[in-house]
């Protein structure tokens, strides 16, 4: 099915701006629908491919065209943002969230931007396998590295993206980043990485080592297949950063388990599993912990001292997002 001209709007009153760690879900938000001729004029709009990634020919001969947009295109904007979904559609409204209130937060606006969301891009993997592989196994290594079926589909939700007329390309996904290298391979727009925007605040932070003589170490917790992916660890050293993930036996009796909690709605035991893997990076004198997984973030609560020791690397890709299109934008 296609939503085209679907438009996403946020109750903006007495809701303080988006901060790293702060709790996301229970935010009340509501989503409207609009004629697919305002949408248009907003120029934001959520579409939907079918499974081979294209816009079926029933939508395309049917959307309108108004003088804003190029014969072509669905947006014209110089600034305009192709987001390509990932494994859940949640990870995706989450980061259209962060994309919207960390532009409004200095009085700014919501760039323009495309989603292309495929829920039955990932059913060929076996997920929760790679999510419970505590063995990194070479076999698991090679199903990220070599699964050409999902590069090839995301690679045409990229071309998809790029002639609706998006000028810059994000994947609000963690383990879809797996296959970053492949998917730009051939792209001549800007396609923002995570593991970079993430690692290049954090270098601009200039943080301080915690212990004398070693470098500054920072704490990355996340799925077994995003971490076995390596890329989070290798954007951070490659910034002189010393990495420092949860061992075997935390992430089989800690980090899996909370995650499971939290699938059971089980808050209470999430919370107290991601506290024991936080505190656990922390006692390795790391300074900051990075919370790389959609299912954990949220589970603390705002007022948790802990938070101010985690971060959520999709808010570096949204200031990253916004910083390009205002610079664009403004001719830039």
């Amino acid at each position: 099915m296609v939503d085209a001209g679907m438009t996403m709007s946020f109750h903006t009153q007495n809701r303080p701006p988006l901060l790293p760690g702060v709790a996301t879900k229970n935010r009340s938000h509501s989503r409207t629908k609009s004629s697919p001729s305002v949408a248009v004029v907003q120029v934001s709009s959520v579409l939907q491919t079918n499974e081979s990634g294209n816009l079926p020919e029933s939508k395309r001969s049917s959307m309108p065209l108004t003088r804003f947009q190029a014969p072509n295109y669905i947006l014209s904007q110089p600034n305009t943002v192709g987001i390509i979904g990932g494994v859940s559609v949640f990870s995706s409204l989450l980061f259209l969230e962060k994309l919207v209130w960390w532009s409004l937060k200095d009085g700014g606006e919501c760039p323009p931007f495309v989603v292309c969301s495929d829920p039955t891009l990932y059913k060929e993997l076996p997920i929760r396998s790679l999510f419970h592989s505590f063995t990194r196994s070479r076999a698991s290594a090679q199903i990220l590295s070599n699964n050409w079926p999902i590069i090839e589909s995301l690679c045409r939700k990229r071309a998809f993206l790029e002639h609706s007329g998006a000028r810059c390309i994000v994947m609000p996904c963690h383990l879809s980043h797996a296959w970053h290298d492949q998917i730009s391979e051939d792209c001549s727009l800007l396609f923002l990485h995570v593991g970079e925007c993430v690692a290049r605040e954090l270098r601009e932070a200039k943080l301080k080592p915690l212990e004398n003589g070693s470098n500054v170490r920072i704490g990355v917790l996340a799925a077994d297949a995003t971490l076995m992916a390596g890329f989070y660890q290798e954007k951070l050293q490659s910034q002189g950063f010393e990495v420092v993930v949860p061992d075997k036996e935390t992430m089989e009796h800690v980090v899996i388990p909370a995650v499971e909690a939290m699938k059971r709605r089980d808050m209470e035991g999430a919370r107290n599993l991601l506290r024991i893997a936080v505190q656990v990076l922390l006692v390795r004198a790391v300074n900051t912990v990075i919370i790389a997984s959609d299912e954990l973030q949220g589970v603390l609560p705002r007022d948790d001292p802990l938070l101010k020791k985690c971060i959520d690397p999709m808010d570096a890709l949204a200031r990253s997002t916004i910083k390009w299109a205002n610079a664009t934008g403004n001719g830039g």
